[in-house]
């Protein structure tokens, strides 16, 4: 928790704001939820090896992500470890995600590389 500098201390949790340290990392984009024209998810290959599905796509990425995979070959069912289903293609593409930023296993898509 912290407070601006010029602020005192005061116990009013109303000038106190949560600040969660985040490290980006680049994860390869192994496949993807919903329609290709429209992905809802990105299935991504963390550094660690694990494959994770991603929070939902905002739009503009998902429009940017529905490009690359439009050149894609054909996509072909796969799961991850979780058991969670997605179609699975190989684009090469990378993504720069946020991972781990809270105590719960979620990736956030920030940009596509």
């Amino acid at each position: 928790m912290v407070k601006t500098g010029s602020s005192t201390y005061r116990g009013c949790s109303r000038q106190w704001r949560k600040v969660r340290h985040a490290e980006t990392v680049d994860a390869e984009v192994v496949g993807f939820t919903g329609p290709a024209a429209r992905p809802r998810h990105l299935a991504v290959r963390l550094p660690d090896g694990r494959t994770a599905l991603s929070q939902a796509l905002k739009a503009p990425l998902a429009a940017e992500m529905a490009q690359v995979l439009a050149g894609a070959p054909r996509p072909r069912r796969a799961a991850t470890a979780g058991g969670e289903p997605y179609s699975a293609v190989v684009t090469g593409t990378v993504v720069e995600v946020l991972s781990g930023t809270t105590r719960h296993a979620v990736v956030t898509v920030t940009r596509v590389r």
